[in-house]
């Protein structure tokens, strides 16, 4: 059977084009439409000044990544290009990503249902859901005591505080796996931290499609309005391709502002699988937890044939950083959409349950969700705790997959640690084994930029990890010459070789040549410089349509 991943495009540039009018005699040929742009300075208001100048038209200041988006003709941003304390990148889409079958397994599998007979439900933590908007429906607005648990939710499209409903779907379905209440036939709510408060921003239309400019502008809101709904952790499942280095591209300039400012990003990895560098933007991130999608088969009883979904993205990124860090459910997942009023529900009835408006999706979307409804318990338990501490105490107790020979059934470009596990994140005491070497005020100040510990061997292709002492890791799970496993797990092993952290634990200076000879060029050709520009005809989406794994 088919599943809908929603290809959310939320971190990409649109391409705006069209073919010319053929001109008649004594006709001239119409002029080609302004197309979007985003562009940066030393800060809005310089970026504001540079693009009026020109008599450009601003659409959204954005001053989180201290610039704005702009409606520009071929010559004025020729001319804003030329001046050197300006940047400009060319408008993405950026889409959701996951797939709209039963069986209810992601609360089990990763704990929470432990967590909540101990009083873990997510209470006094509140998780912005950037995506389509939140369906009004109890299912997805009320918390378990029947209150209401939707603080505020914001429209940054059309750039105002408002009700944002969901017409496409995706964005309701991400928000009842972080946290729905409803409680299904066997007693436990539907949703990983059901307590938790939710904040919902309107960055894609009801195809799943937006642009850079929507998503900053949606993650410039979060941030200023941060301390007043105190958002801790924010859902982004969609991805755009990557289009030039993660520190050059606007939207993971402001997923870094949001992860320096405290807020714990969750990101999905992408469902462009199962081919290596796959991770899409703004999963591509270094910092930030990107996740990946596991499925039980259908066989939530037997592990043998649980493994990772042939649409999850694989790492390395392309400045060899080791993604996924951690993989979760993400097959055939249910979650609450409207049926009657959602592009999914009218267009996608064969995805829908016996039940109404309870639908089947699949994709790293559905995944990245399950980890931020984790995270959430993870922050009720120690409100303390800084994002690098969620991401080493979530990779550090993660659960590799293994084969019936004790062999790691997938390499960490493929499962990143390994499948998470909240109830031993919550009660992990791992420290400084997140980001360590990583200087993200250096990096968001353009002073440092790093790279990761992944090489691509020239002659086999093969992908590698190099140790801390510059020599390959000659251990089970680190090489891998691109074959594709497919649900070959046997059991998720606690203590597999690498839930040390060791991986997650050091970046390595760009400027050093440390990774890198002759300006970093992969195998496949792609090679990039420090002002590379995005290409207009590059989209970015949230998730696809994928199989229901």
């Amino acid at each position: 059977m088919k599943t809908h991943i929603l290809a959310m495009t939320a971190l990409g540039a649109l391409a705006l084009g069209g073919t010319a009018l053929a001109a008649t005699a004594g006709q001239l040929p119409a002029p080609l439409p302004p197309v979007g742009y985003i562009v940066e300075a030393h800060s809005a208001a310089n970026a504001t000044q540079a693009v009026r100048r020109v008599r450009g038209r601003v659409t959204h200041e954005l001053p989180i990544i201290n610039g704005v988006s702009a409606l520009l003709s071929a010559s004025q941003a020729a001319t804003l290009r030329q001046r050197a304390d300006l940047q400009l990148f060319v408008d993405a889409t950026v889409k959701t990503q996951g797939t709209p079958v039963i069986d209810k397994y992601a609360r089990a599998f990763v704990g929470a249902d432990l967590l909540a007979a101990q009083g873990y439900f997510g209470n006094g933590v509140t998780v912005a859901v950037l995506d389509t908007g939140l369906w009004g429906s109890s299912k997805v607005s009320k918390d378990l005591n029947g209150n209401n648990k939707v603080l505020a939710t914001y429209d940054a499209i059309a750039g105002v505080t408002q009700s944002t409903p969901d017409g496409n779907g995706h964005g309701s379905h991400i928000a009842s796996i972080i946290g729905s209440a409803t409680v299904a036939v066997d007693g436990q709510p539907m949703g990983i931290a059901p307590m938790a408060k939710l904040v919902g921003v309107k960055a894609f239309d009801d195809t799943g499609l937006g642009s850079y400019a929507n998503v900053i502008n949606g993650l410039n809101w979060i941030l200023v309005n941060r301390t007043a709904y105190n958002i801790r952790v924010v859902n982004m499942s969609f991805g755009a391709q990557p289009q030039s280095f993660y520190w050059n591209d606007p939207l993971d300039q402001a997923v870094m502002k949001l992860w320096q400012a405290g807020i714990v990003v969750v990101a999905s990895a992408g469902n462009f699988g199962p081919a290596a560098q796959t991770i899409a933007v703004p999963g591509n991130t270094p910092y930030v937890i990107t996740v990946g999608a596991m499925t039980d088969n259908w066989t939530p009883g037997n592990p043998a044939d649980d493994g990772i979904t042939s649409f999850s993205s694989t790492g390395p990124t392309y400045e060899g950083f080791i993604k996924p860090e951690v993989v979760a459910p993400g097959g055939h997942l249910l979650g609450y959409l409207s049926e009657d009023n959602t592009t999914v529900g009218r267009t996608h009835e064969e995805f829908g349950t016996t039940m109404d408006d309870l639908y089947v999706m699949s994709g790293t979307s559905q995944s990245a969700a399950v980890v931020s409804g984790a995270v959430a318990l993870m922050l009720q338990a120690n409100p303390s705790l800084t994002p690098d501490q969620v991401k080493c105490r979530l990779t550090s107790s993660a659960s590799a997959a293994v084969n019936s020979v004790g062999k790691a059934a997938y390499t960490v470009f493929q499962q990143g640690a390994g499948l998470i596990n909240a109830y031993n994140a919550v009660y992990s005491q791992a420290a400084n084994c997140a980001n360590v070497g990583l200087n993200i005020a250096k990096d968001i100040a353009g002073t440092s930029h790093y790279g990761g510990p992944a090489h691509q061997d020239p002659i086999t292709h093969n992908y590698y990890v190099i140790g801390a002492n510059g020599s390959p890791v000659q251990a089970d799970g680190y090489l891998w010459n691109q074959q594709y496993s497919k649900l070959q797990g046997y059991l998720w092993n606690n203590g597999y070789l690498w839930n040390n952290g060791y991986l997650w634990n050091n970046g390595y200076l760009w400027n050093q040549g440390y990774l890198w000879n002759n300006a970093y060029l992969w195998k496949n050709g792609y090679l990039w410089n420090q002002s590379a520009l995005a290409p207009a005809s590059a989209p970015a989406a949230t998730e696809s349509w994928n199989s229901q794994e």
